[in-house]
């Protein structure tokens, strides 16, 4: 099989990795080790990719020997601009991390979301402060069944938008902003989906804080959990739960 001699044949079911900083992630390495461990002729492929190069590099891909693949976190809402479909979820927060080639068109969807979602679960945290308006923040509002949400940011008008848009019935709306003092430790973890550039004015932290930022994107919310003593679990932390979920969607 490729796996044993890494060697790919006509047979074998290319994926790519694409982000800006691809090589240096282990997705690629982690994913391609548990295809050798179920023998699968599939090799994930890590492609450093320029912002100004995405859409070339995504539109050839129709025509290329490669089936699919995985979107790093940073271009996450750019990769839809050029999916000829995809799921629901895709369409409702404007934002898709797993593609994959049918004929010579692309079908985009999300996998990550689930992940995290899975991750809460596992740690039993339910009672969650969800900071932000983002695509990372509306897939989450979608697909949080069983956890308790409130919602924070620091434009309240936007944020009511934004809970009108989610469909939200009778959702606990906050404003999160410089110049006022704020105590997220009442509830089991915090999510931050936001642009905001720092978050000193959060006085108190949960004991968890998520984000899906890898190692190369600035995370103003692992700097002030490091500042506040508390536990951050950002992308690379969910490394091994994201390449196990995106291998299932990819060989079923």
């Amino acid at each position: 099989m490729m796996n044993n001699a890494n060697q790919i044949s006509k047979q074998t079911k290319l994926f790519g990795f694409i982000g800006e900083h691809a090589g240096v992630s282990r997705f690629s390495t982690l994913t391609n080790k548990l295809a050798k461990e179920n023998v699968a002729d599939f090799m994930m492929i890590p492609m450093n990719i320029r912002e100004d190069d995405l859409f070339f590099t995504l539109a050839n891909m129709k025509q290329s020997h490669v089936n699919g693949a995985i979107i790093s976190n940073e271009y996450v809402t750019k990769a839809i601009e050029v999916l000829d479909s995809s799921s629901g979820l895709v369409k409702k927060t404007g934002m898709c991390d797993i593609i994959f080639k049918e004929g010579e068109t692309l079908r985009g969807d999300v996998y990550s979301t689930r992940v995290l979602l899975e991750k809460l679960k596992d740690l039993g945290l339910t009672k969650i402060a969800l900071i932000g308006t983002s695509s990372h923040a509306k897939a989450f509002a979608l697909m949080a069944c069983g956890f308790s949400v409130s919602y924070f940011y620091d434009n309240l008008e936007e944020l009511m938008s934004f809970c009108n848009e989610m469909e939200l019935s009778n959702p606990d709306v906050n404003r999160i902003a410089h110049g006022t003092s704020t105590d997220l430790s009442a509830f089991d973890a915090v999510l931050d989906f936001s642009d905001l550039a720092n978050l000193d004015m959060v006085e108190k932290l949960a004991p968890y804080s998520f984000d899906m930022k890898n190692t190369k994107e600035y995370s103003s919310l692992k700097t002030r959990a490091n500042q506040l003593s508390t536990t951050y679990i950002g992308y690379d932390d969910m490394i091994d739960e994201l390449v196990n979920q995106a291998y299932r969607q990819i060989i079923k």
